[in-house]
């Protein structure tokens, strides 16, 4: 098990380890083969927003209506 100084490290050294371990991850991608079930969900959603059924919202909302929730 890897352990890192989490306690001790600041926001910006956080994110630079995030951003090194997700470029090592997509540097193999083709390795990584996603689930059956990814694909059949991504398949579902497509049929919800093509039927209109569902909606893509832009983040900055998404993240507000999700705060609103909690509140």
């Amino acid at each position: 098990m890897i352990s890192l100084p989490l306690a001790q490290m600041s926001r910006t050294d956080k994110l630079m380890a995030l951003e090194a371990l997700w470029e090592d991850l997509a540097r193999n991608e083709a390795e990584f083969v996603s689930p059956a079930w990814h694909a059949e969900e991504l398949a579902a959603t497509e049929r919800r927003v093509n039927s209109g059924e569902e909606q893509f919202v832009d983040w900055e909302s998404a993240k507000k209506q999700i705060r609103s929730r909690s509140e």
